[in-house]
């Protein structure tokens, strides 16, 4: 039967799934003009080209052409492309990898999934063209600054499995992160918070309300005003380990959001964001086996900041 939502109308070419949009139920017209409308950040010309180049197909494997109607509900596949990329000159580390699990230790700087000006630069891509696994797909997400574990799925057959252990908060993740020590902030502790979007570009806020996020927290180590904690994240919201830290007056080392933004320069590399994804553990839902990953990486000594 034919499923809209896992068309196979175009290859992955060059590790790169194909993007996709749906056309909404109201409009009318040509596709080319919704396309530059709806996406402009490819010009008119460039969406012409890529028609002409069978590079923009529908979900039953249409070509689409100049003249091609827009039709309501119907999706379309097309490559994403950049014309410049900023390279990243770091490798992350590939330590576990079986039939349905991929086992990445990624550094710092380098995205996990295609966005704004990164595609070929990022873990996802990276790995798809250096295994040839065109399933591949994470089955949850660090951020950019972040170094340490992502866990990927290597099959589709297998990969909603994986993902409820997510959903269901049934993995023990540890992350380790260096920030200022604070004598009046005792430790270990349980920081509880409700957590919503600034609306300040992607960045978080703690707000009053039911806490919607939760984190354990404890020291492993002092050097002078700074130290390293241990923090294992019971919920999963964006950027919640950074946000909790900071509302403590506790701000990790180099990151470049919180509790203000300070952009750093494309292509500065100096200030890596001292937060590592460092263990996860979990019981395997097809094998009942535990398992339990845990990075080779390590962040800045204490002594040398």
């Amino acid at each position: 039967m034919h499923n809209p939502h896992d068309p196979k109308v175009l290859p992955i070419r060059d590790g790169v799934s194909p993007s996709c949009v749906v056309l909404p139920s109201q409009g009318g017209g040509l596709l080319i003009d919704f396309l530059a409308a709806r996406l402009p950040a490819v010009s008119r010309g460039d969406w012409l080209r890529r028609m002409q180049q069978g590079e923009v197909v529908d979900e039953h494997g249409r070509a689409a052409q100049a003249q091609t109607a827009f039709v309501s509900g119907l999706r379309y596949y097309y490559y994403r492309e950049l014309p410049a990329e900023p390279c990243i000159p770091f490798e992350a580390e590939v330590i576990h990898r079986d039939a349905h699990l991929l086992v990445a230790d990624k550094p710092h700087f380098l995205p996990v999934v295609p966005a704004g000006k990164y595609l070929q630069q990022t873990l996802l891509v990276r790995l798809k063209r250096k295994f040839g696994l065109d399933e591949l797909s994470p089955i949850h997400r660090i951020d950019r600054d972040t170094a340490g574990l992502v866990v990927f799925s290597v099959q589709r057959a297998t990969r909603g499995i994986y993902q409820a252990l997510f959903r269901d908060r049934a993995i023990d993740k540890t992350y380790e992160a260096v920030a200022p020590w604070r004598e009046e902030v005792s430790f270990p502790r349980v920081h509880e918070s409700r957590m919503e979007e600034s609306g300040h570009f992607f960045r978080m806020h703690e707000v009053p309300g039911t806490p919607n996020t939760r984190t354990r927290m404890q020291v492993l180590e002092r050097h002078g005003c700074w130290a390293r904690y241990r923090l294992e994240p019971e919920s999963g919201k964006r950027h919640q380990l950074r946000v909790h830290m900071a509302a403590l007056g506790l701000p990790l080392w180099g990151d470049g959001f919180y509790p203000e933004v300070h952009d750093m320069p494309e292509g500065d590399y100096s200030r890596p964001l001292q937060l590592l994804a460092r263990a996860l553990a979990f019981d395997d839902p097809l094998t009942g086996q535990r398992r339990h990953f845990e990075s080779r990486r390590a962040l800045l000594p204490l002594a040398s900041l």
